[in-house]
């Protein structure tokens, strides 16, 4: 008979030889109880996606059902985004320590719990926008066409020199947000997100009203002239083609 010890197996001959059978069952007890510790301490909380698009219903009223943002970037894209940036967004949000007025009642402990947070940040980080008009067959009638084209997002084209934008952005960006600006992570996708929207967040950075980060009031975003970042910007916009 053999006994399983974790990974190795140890044959119960080998054991004391008084109560034998006894000691492998402790043994084999000893390695299910560790085995089923492993699973829940690594095992993915389980998220509701239905639940997630129910609550974006509330989201959507500024961001948009397909979570496309609006308004020229007033409010941000969301759809596509990490999961884990969504998440820690919402509970600045609701600790108050990203300030966002308009987010406060949405997302203060009785309106939104850790539970509800986790489902609508998966379901909006699984919504795929592209960035290629759709092709139409004849076919569909007026209100297909209309949802065909509301699952694309194309960023217009910003100014810069998209050279140096590369440069930088590789150099000083790419090792968290991802070399085609995808994000990382809990570090944002960049790329497809409105140009407007990252130009006022990269101010809320420089004037230390929005924490870079882990590293405080100062930031890669410190080290760089503002036409470095409108060329970073450019650059952004020029590769959402890459990005699908």
């Amino acid at each position: 008979m053999i006994c399983v010890n974790f990974l190795q197996p140890v044959p119960c001959d080998n054991l004391p030889h008084r109560f034998p059978g006894l000691l492998c069952m402790r043994f084999c007890r000893q390695f299910l109880f560790a085995a089923a510790a492993w699973l829940v301490t690594n095992t993915a909380v389980a998220v509701d996606l239905e639940k997630g698009k129910e609550i974006n219903g509330t989201c959507a009223a500024c961001h948009g059902d397909q979570g496309a943002g609006g308004k020229k970037g007033e409010y941000p894209r969301l759809a596509g985004q990490r999961a884990a940036y969504l998440e820690r967004q919402l509970k600045s949000f609701r600790a108050r320590t990203r300030i966002n007025i308009p987010m406060f009642p949405y997302t203060q402990e009785r309106e939104l719990s850790d539970e509800d947070i986790k489902d609508v940040s998966a379901y909006l980080a699984g919504i795929e926008l592209s960035n290629r008009m759709p092709t139409y067959t004849g076919k569909e009638d007026a209100l297909t066409r209309l949802l065909m084209a509301e699952k694309v997002m194309i960023i217009p084209r910003a100014e810069g020199d998209l050279a140096n934008g590369e440069a930088i952005y590789q150099k000083k960006c790419a090792a968290c947000h991802g070399k085609s600006g995808k994000g990382r992570g809990m570090f944002p996708v960049l790329v497809g997100q409105y140009t407007s929207y990252l130009k006022r967040q990269a101010d809320l950075y420089l004037k230390g009203d929005r924490p870079h980060d882990e590293e405080g009031v100062v930031g890669v975003l410190n080290t760089l002239k503002e036409q470095d970042i409108q060329d970073i910007l450019a650059y952004l916009t020029s590769i959402q083609e890459l990005s699908e």
